[in-house]
């Protein structure tokens, strides 16, 4: 019967020191006070957690523990709920970008090479310079073929620019 009551206390001792056991921040204040203090006697953070903290602070079991309580109690705000990305607005950007590319329709002008004004910069700036100045002279003339600028899939710029590199 006393052997009985000691394993019952054992046991319960032992629960309870699982139970008791320091939260991983509860821990790194504990360990940043005794560095602090100087009694970590050259202790790594691992030997402190281990020795300290109790067998339920290791990385496994700090991914089970649930969130603290400053996180349970707060709740979702209207900001935060539109702002925060969803699953259904991946989905309907997947179907954007699967959109064809434009198709020009009637005459469009492209230079036939990148205008010599612009021979000091780069090749990709004097490209996408030729390419707009010839796109503005173009919106007078209608010469655009019902191409905007820059559109999802390939507007003017982007042919001008295969243009001018096959040029």
């Amino acid at each position: 019967m006393l052997a009985r009551h000691i394993a019952v206390i054992a046991a319960l001792c032992l629960y309870a020191t699982s139970a008791n056991a320091l939260s991983m921040k509860e821990c790194s204040d504990k360990y940043k006070a005794a560095q602090t203090a100087g009694t970590l006697n050259g202790q790594k953070w691992n030997d402190f957690r281990k020795a300290e903290c109790g067998a339920e602070t290791t990385p496994a079991a700090a991914k089970k523990t649930e969130p603290p309580p400053e996180a349970k109690k707060t709740e979702p705000t209207p900001s935060t709920t539109t702002t925060t990305p969803t699953t259904e607005t991946k989905k309907v950007d997947t179907k954007k970008a699967d959109t064809p590319a434009p198709v020009p329709t009637g005459n469009i002008v492209f230079p036939d090479a990148v205008s010599p004004k612009y021979a000091k910069e780069t090749a990709g700036k004097a490209r996408r310079d030729t390419c707009l100045d010839q796109y503005n002279a173009n919106k007078a003339n209608n010469a655009n073929g019902g191409l905007t600028w820059i559109e999802k899939g390939g507007g003017y710029y982007s042919l001008c620019n295969k243009h001018l590199k096959g040029a």
